[in-house]
């Protein structure tokens, strides 16, 4: 089985801004806590994934490249809005760091994670990263697509 461990940050500051970005558009056929199951177009690759629930900062997950022509067809089946982001890949001290910058609904928000050997990996953060939010599921991109960022303060 493949593990997914995976630590979540708020970002802070313009530093990492100066890595190539990438277009992200992607939707979920299935949001069950049990598993979700994401559809991605990442710049002109296409890729279904199925992740299962999280326990701690690792979950299961398989992902699959499929046809670009698919992908545009089975976002038009995915639970609405569908997530855009522009993802920056940047290596720092030995790890890649996937910085998402959000847009749509989720204008305004912009996270970075890191994936991870173990949990007990030991890192050191970037000057742009900023609280940790592994743990609060109101960021996991599932659950943005159902309570976008911009929801959030009307929600409160």
């Amino acid at each position: 089985m493949a593990i997914e461990i995976e630590r979540k940050f708020l970002v802070t500051g313009d530093a990492w801004r100066d890595a190539t970005a990438t277009y992200y558009s992607q939707g979920y056929l299935n949001r069950a806590k049990e598993r979700t199951v994401r559809v991605r177009i990442a710049g002109e690759e296409a890729f279904l994934t199925i992740k299962g629930k999280s326990a701690g900062a690792s979950r299961a997950e398989f992902e699959y490249p499929i046809p670009l022509w698919d992908a545009r067809e089975l976002l038009g089946l995915c639970e609405q809005p569908l997530i855009e982001k522009y993802r920056r890949k940047i290596l720092f001290e030995g790890f890649i760091w996937e910085v998402d910058e959000f847009l749509g609904e989720n204008l305004g928000l912009v996270v970075a994670e890191v994936e991870l050997p173990s949990e007990d990996t030991s890192f050191t953060l970037p000057e742009w990263v900023g609280e940790e939010v592994t743990s609060d599921a109101r960021y996991f991109n599932s659950n943005l697509s159902s309570m976008p960022f911009s929801r959030w303060q009307k929600a409160s």
